[in-house]
């Protein structure tokens, strides 16, 4: 079933792309919940006319997006966590955790945009952050014990 996304909706697309679902995925939650309308010819003119319009919008938010992940950079974000002995640390590294440490260094980037390697032990990690459609930056984790 072809559809046209009113909203991004994370693991199907973005904000006017039309994607192929399920019949009812589509029929059953995206259409009903307004994110979602079927993909049919007057449709199709209604969002490629949205689009033409709110283009020059769009190529600000990614200017804006960029110069977000070039203020970024090669930033390393220290997370302290409780450890046991053999290293490993009790519960996880979130994107919360890592949203709340950018936003004290002055970058107010929401947390569900934010996506963690999965953290087991003490060491290096990664993160990235899905500034925009086009805009992906990656951030390295130093995960550290927190001293009692």
């Amino acid at each position: 079933m072809e559809i046209i996304l009113i909203t991004d909706i994370a693991g199907v697309g973005y904000k006017n792309d039309i994607v192929n679902v399920k019949a009812g995925f589509g029929r059953n939650y995206l259409i009903p919940q307004g994110f979602a309308l079927l993909a049919n010819d007057s449709n199709r003119k209604i969002v490629a006319e949205n689009v033409r319009q709110a283009s020059h919008k769009a190529e600000k938010l990614k200017k804006d997006a960029e110069d977000v992940a070039a203020a970024i950079g090669d930033l390393i974000i220290d997370i302290r966590t409780v450890v046991g002995e053999s290293g490993r640390i009790f519960g996880r590294v979130t994107n919360t955790q890592v949203a709340d440490v950018l936003k004290s260094k002055g970058f107010d980037i929401d947390r569900k945009k934010i996506t963690v390697d999965d953290v087991k032990s003490v060491g290096t990690y990664s993160a990235l952050i899905d500034l925009h459609k086009e805009v992906k930056h990656k951030v390295t984790l130093n995960v550290i014990a927190a001293e009692d």
